[in-house]
């Protein structure tokens, strides 16, 4: 199974007793979906909202942790995923739908990814 949770970032340097310019810069953040049922899977319940970033200064902050910079910016542009953890995503929203107070996976899908989900195939 392969997947990232994909985000645009714009970080910005503020390094000690040394100048640099620019101090901003944007790339792209590709953050390694955990497998369904294990620790972090629920990043896009988390982190996510109509396909949005639903909390910016916490994503700012996750990502930010994870780059070693101020993030000043951080946008969501899709789950990257092959067939494979899309389906076994499904299955555990499936197994425990209250937990994202939705009827079905479609919704929940819906609900925090928007349409913003691209199945890849090798």
């Amino acid at each position: 199974m392969n997947a990232a949770y994909v985000f645009r970032v714009t970080f910005e340097l503020d390094p000690d007793r040394v100048s640099v310019s620019p101090d901003r810069f944007e790339t792209v953040v590709e953050v390694s979906a955990p497998e369904p049922d294990t620790e972090g899977w629920l990043l896009f319940r988390d982190r996510l909202w109509r396909g949005s970033v639903g909390d910016e200064p916490s994503t700012r902050a996750f990502l930010g942790d994870r780059l070693g910079v101020t993030v000043v910016k951080a946008a969501f542009r899709e789950l990257r995923t092959d067939r494979a953890y899309l389906d076994a995503l499904e299955t555990a929203i499936a197994a425990d739908l209250s937990r994202f107070e939705a009827d079905g996976v479609d919704e929940v899908l819906h609900k925090y990814l928007g349409s913003s989900v691209h199945v890849r195939e090798p």
